[in-house]
């Protein structure tokens, strides 16, 4: 994926196409899910486009991390207190169907296992 490949999420960051957003800043954006899994569904995605995970690289690493971090400081600010689940699905059989690397934070109400 280069910097030109255009998604859904490559709109959004540019402001194209509106998003509920939640927390930005320099390197992330976090917004609701259009189509919720659980009562609390939010997506962290980097603001550097990378289309999946499995195409990070090694100078990624300090970008990953902020994106956890941001997870977590997400989760605190929406009143994630008794726990919540990250997602990243990663690939066609990953069940990933936009390719700008995305976390998925589910939460909101007990979340069973295995997911799916």
């Amino acid at each position: 994926m280069s910097e030109n490949t255009e998604t859904i999420f490559s709109k959004i960051i540019r402001r194209e196409i509106p998003a509920n957003i939640v927390y930005e800043d320099d390197l992330a954006l976090a917004f609701k899910d259009v189509n919720p899994q659980a009562p609390v569904h939010i997506l962290v995605i980097p603001k550097k486009p990378v289309a999946k995970l499995s195409d990070a690289e090694s100078g990624d690493h300090a970008l990953l991390g902020h994106l956890l971090l941001t997870v977590k400081r997400v989760a605190e600010q929406v009143g994630l207190e008794n726990g919540y689940r990250v997602v990243i699905n990663n690939g066609n059989d990953g069940g990933q169907t936009v390719y700008h690397l995305h976390i998925h934070i589910l939460g909101g109400r007990p979340l069973a296992w295995p997911p799916g």
